[in-house]
């Protein structure tokens, strides 16, 4: 059998493809990746040479090259990372976050239909099975005070045009399911981290500032709160919903980890201060930097669901998990 996983080279492609290939020795994956800025194919070297995996550098707003990658693969799956995905870039530059995130993914789901079915409700005798399993964000739910947590059944209401654009492909996906009968599931996570993420995002630029004695940005007050989910621990969940969950349905995946901004820095620089001491602590280069326009202030995820249902439960909590990060990008920048 072959999937077919977009947007494999960014960073939780990169860390699910080699954990689904250790898991599924019977299933081919061919990566379909732009390899824009957040795509890295060196985080996939472990399996480049793996005869299950194909790399195809291509873009998923190319809706012929998806209809012959189809054809050519005869793909049963999809697993569907690939999105333009950092909120900074999608207030400046709006318009590549609806042309991948809305029109990429409509195209995407709409090949699959189209090769899977005969008709609504009707699919092609061998391909009962195919499933679309769309990832996504716990950000189009918006922004909770300082109580409560996102269920699967919070209303949307994203803030963001990166918000905005994901909620649009969930929706995309769930019009698939209820209007044609497509196997589809969603997954909403919530913040990942750990190794092989970009180093634009929060935890990386913070390792890195460190590092080199330079200011460690946090915007506003940095009370901003985040429930980080260890990227590993969220490979598994969508294993289990590809494999399990049940058609139509929405499952959050969170790590039961809230922490504000401001935790998360003094915490890596605790560990630099351990295990790579100076004459000063990392903490004095922390630096309040103007708050990003529409910044939410909270998110957290309620992961009962697929606790419950399919059983599944983070390995990491906040601690173990980012001492492991903070090590893996240590050797990174120590590589130069």
């Amino acid at each position: 059998m072959t999937i077919l996983v977009t947007g494999g080279a960014g960073f939780i492609g990169s860390n699910f493809i080699p954990y689904f290939l250790a898991e599924h020795k019977h299933i081919h994956i061919v990566n379909l990746d732009k390899l824009t800025y957040a795509g890295e194919l060196s985080n996939l070297k472990e399996v480049e040479h793996n005869a299950c995996y194909t790399f195809v550098k291509g873009d998923i707003c190319d809706r012929n090259l998806i209809e012959k990658l189809f054809k050519k693969y005869n793909f049963k799956g999809v697993i569907h990372f690939a999105a333009e995905s950092h909120v900074d870039n999608s207030i400046d530059k709006p318009d590549a976050f609806i042309e991948t995130n809305v029109i990429g993914t409509f195209n995407l789901i709409d090949v699959a239909k189209n090769h899977w079915m005969n008709a609504p409700f009707d699919m092609k005798r061998g391909y009962e099975n195919c499933r679309f399993h769309h990832i996504s964000t716990d950000e189009v739910f918006g922004t909770l005070g300082a109580t409560g947590l996102f269920t699967e059944e919070t209303p949307y209401a994203p803030n963001s045009p990166y918000s905005a654009s994901k909620a649009s492909s969930d929706f995309i996906v769930r019009s698939y399911f209820h209007t044609y009968g497509l196997n589809v599931v969603t997954t909403n996570c919530s913040n990942n981290y750990g190794p092989k993420q970009h180093d634009e995002k929060l935890i990386p630029t913070i390792i890195r500032k460190a590092l080199k004695g330079e200011h460690i940005p946090i915007y506003g007050d940095g009370q901003n709160v985040r429930d980080w989910l260890y990227v590993l621990d969220h490979c598994v969940g969508i294993d289990l919903v590809f494999q399990k969950g049940k058609t139509g349905e929405v499952y959050n995946i969170g790590g039961n980890n809230e922490r504000n901004n401001l935790y998360i820095a003094h915490t890596i620089c605790d560990i630099l201060d351990e295990v790579l001491p100076k004459r000063a602590s990392y903490k004095e280069q922390i630096t309040f930097v103007k708050d990003r326009p529409g910044h939410d202030f909270r998110y957290a995820i309620d992961a009962s669901k697929i606790e419950k249902e399919l059983g599944w439960k983070a390995s990491e909590n906040f601690e173990t998990g980012i001492l492991k990060t903070v090590e893996w990008y240590i050797d990174k920048y120590s590589d130069g």
